[in-house]
């Protein structure tokens, strides 16, 4: 998907450099749908048609053969070199408390909740619009590849003209799709792949009351729609709460790309090109919930603000998941990290 998918997944354990501990099994999980990439490559009605079922019902599951073990092998070494940097050294690359999306966040700048709550995460944040692009070829063209694989299907299911989603996430724009390297909870606004081996990566789903693992399965990618795509499709697609959560581990290691939509994009449900859309819209309680009347650069800016430890003073608390997304999730049932 283009406008909002996490996808994290496990690499086979041929790439791994150590074994890998077992998954606890004394914990809740939830099982998810597994999709073949290379059945939606091929076009075969019964595969896309699970995905669409994936993508509107919980907006999770999981990706096979989608051929990227050894180049999620190479983020994890990238990310574990950068985080064993010098504090000092790291914190030249600080995001600042702007909103900006890009380079280092050290643990403890973000809240999790509105008590303050400092959360257990340090990661490095690489743009995908590097202003210096050199050579041209600078990176894998994977994560590019897949959208545009995927989005056509997804565009004759929502009823929109060929290209549509495509033109709201061009590829030689700027936008907020980055490479993220962490360890600990991942983002939610747009689409990304997300390489995740020491897996506390939780989903809060309609209808449950707690938290529940998904497990990693060597191979496989995770993916997770963002409130982006939510509001593009007016609702029809999911977007889901999801977490990293790392009491059960001592680490959660994690690399994972986003692709969202260009800077300049206004999120408002499309509407004007599709008909399904608009109906969706129409049978909302909340038709504003698909409107959010900013661009996605602002969007995305406002919630990074909000997480900010150091904004508590000026702008008073906001709840860390209103940022964790989906969007107008209601916060009193959700624990804190």
């Amino acid at each position: 998907m283009a406008a909002a998918t996490t996808c994290s997944w496990t690499p086979h354990t041929q790439w791994s450099p150590v074994p890998l501990p077992p998954f606890p099994n004394n914990v809740p999980t939830h099982t998810l749908l597994v999709i073949d990439y290379d059945r939606i490559k091929a076009g075969n009605p019964e595969e896309i048609e699970r995905l669409w079922t994936a993508a509107t019902m919980l907006g999770v599951w999981y990706l096979k053969n989608h051929g990227i073990d050894e180049e999620a092998w190479g983020m994890f070494d990238m990310a574990a070199e950068t985080m064993d940097l010098p504090l000092d050294e790291k914190m030249k690359y600080e995001q600042g408390d702007e909103g900006l999306a890009f380079g280092y966040k050290a643990i403890g700048a973000y809240t999790v909740d509105t008590a303050g709550t400092k959360d257990p995460v340090q990661f490095i944040n690489v743009a995908k619009d590097d202003a210096l692009l050199w050579p041209a070829q600078a990176r894998c063209s994977y994560p590019s590849t897949m959208n545009a694989t995927v989005i056509p299907f997804v565009e004759k299911s929502l009823w929109l003209p060929n290209g549509t989603l495509l033109k709201k996430h061009p590829q030689y724009e700027h936008s907020g799709g980055e490479a993220w390297c962490t360890f600990s909870p991942p983002h939610r606004f747009s689409q990304s792949l997300l390489n995740n081996h020491l897996s506390g990566l939780q989903v809060f789903l309609p209808g449950v009351e707690t938290w529940q693992y998904v497990k990693p399965i060597p191979g496989h990618a995770i993916c997770n729609l963002g409130d982006a795509m939510s509001i593009l499709s007016g609702g029809i697609l999911r977007s889901n709460l999801h977490r990293v959560e790392t009491k059960a581990r001592s680490t959660a290691s994690l690399s994972y790309f986003f692709a969202r939509p260009a800077n300049s994009v206004v999120l408002c449900a499309l509407t004007e090109d599709s008909i399904q859309i608009t109906e969706a819209v129409r049978r909302t309680s909340d038709p504003s919930l698909f409107d959010m009347g900013v661009t996605a650069i602002e969007w995305e800016m406002r919630h990074r603000k909000n997480q900010r430890m150091n904004n508590r003073k000026v702008m008073g608390p906001r709840p860390g998941f209103a940022c964790r997304g989906t969007e107008h999730t209601d916060p009193v049932k959700i624990e804190a990290y």
